[in-house]
């Protein structure tokens, strides 16, 4: 494989965003990519870190398909990276199988990214990166369970206390080789995985963890809009 961190084929590397969620649980007016944090959309910000990395081929955001104008507005706007826009499907399956149909030739690495993880450090994607280039089919950011761990069954009683130890919540960019990810996309009997790596672990595939990081954190709830704000100024003020 070609790509190296610091050394890396011009075009080996493509970024995918899924950007076509709803976000009704944020309770917005807009698809959740299009939200405003600061000013910004969540959008901006994560084309804003993709735009730092080296030796990348090409952007595909898969977006809302009724918002495809607002989002081609939004990339518009990033110089000097290439960038296509697709229509997201009904699922996150068929968002990212949308947005690898439009990959040119020439990449080898693929990273999947959640536009609703739009703080995620520029650091998490080149690890990512280099996780797959160092022979990593695929490869998720995660980190430790923090919270104490309960199974319940339907009424609520406590069955188990997980051990939390060998847990990991997962964050994006995940990272495949090409192959792979095209490979997992086209069995549809792996289309139930909630991600990525869940479609390559379903197939008998190896997933590797790195390290993730805090401010990779999923924007979700009214919630996390607030640590988001804060986040950004918090990096406004050490600019």
């Amino acid at each position: 494989m070609t790509a190296q961190h610091g050394d890396r084929s011009l075009g080996s590397v493509a970024v995918v965003i899924a950007a076509a969620g709803r976000g009704t649980r944020l309770g917005g007016a807009s698809p959740k990519a299009l939200e405003r944090i600061c000013g910004s959309t969540l959008l901006d910000y994560c084309l804003d870190t993709v735009s730092e990395l080296p030796g990348l081929g090409v952007v595909v955001v898969a977006a809302p398909p009724s918002h495809l104008d607002d989002v081609r507005a939004i990339c518009s706007r990033v110089s000097g990276l290439p960038i296509a826009v697709v229509a997201g499907g009904a699922s996150r399956p068929e968002s990212v199988a949308n947005a690898l149909a439009e990959l040119p030739d020439g990449v080898e690495v693929v990273l999947v990214h959640d536009a609703a993880r739009a703080f995620t450090p520029v650091e998490q994607f080149l690890a990512v990166i280099d996780a797959v280039a160092a022979g990593a089919k695929a490869v998720v950011p995660g980190v430790a369970i923090v919270d104490t761990i309960k199974e319940v069954d339907d009424s609520g009683t406590v069955l188990r206390t997980v051990d939390r130890t060998t847990l990991r919540g997962v964050q994006t960019p995940q990272g495949f080789d090409r192959e792979t990810l095209v490979a997992v996309h086209a069995d549809v009997s792996l289309s139930a995985a909630t991600d990525d790596a869940g479609m390559v672990e379903a197939s008998g595939g190896a997933v590797q963890i790195i390290v993730g990081h805090q401010d990779a954190f999923k924007i979700t709830t009214p919630f996390d809009r607030t640590v988001a704000e804060a986040l950004v100024a918090s990096r406004n003020g050490a600019n």
